[in-house]
């Protein structure tokens, strides 16, 4: 359905942290090709993982997701 597309900032928080994606997978008790998925927005996050993913990353949910496009780092 158009308009249902997340988007997210994990394989950003990630290398910011230089956490790999087995890690990452791994302290959220995942599959590693569960976040690859999440990354290419193949895959949308139950609320629970979502939630789980901000608290690992220290930062609040908005931060790792959004209905719209993030705007590209260095842009006005």
């Amino acid at each position: 359905m158009a308009g249902d597309e997340v988007y997210n900032r994990i394989a950003m928080l990630r290398a910011e942290r230089g956490v790999s994606r087995r890690q990452l997978a791994e302290a959220l008790g995942v599959h590693y090709q569960t976040v690859g998925y999440l990354e290419r927005g193949e895959y949308s996050p139950s609320l629970n993982l979502a939630l789980r993913l901000a608290e690992y990353f220290e930062v609040p949910v908005e931060v790792v997701f959004s209905t719209k496009p993030f705007p590209r780092l260095g842009a006005d």
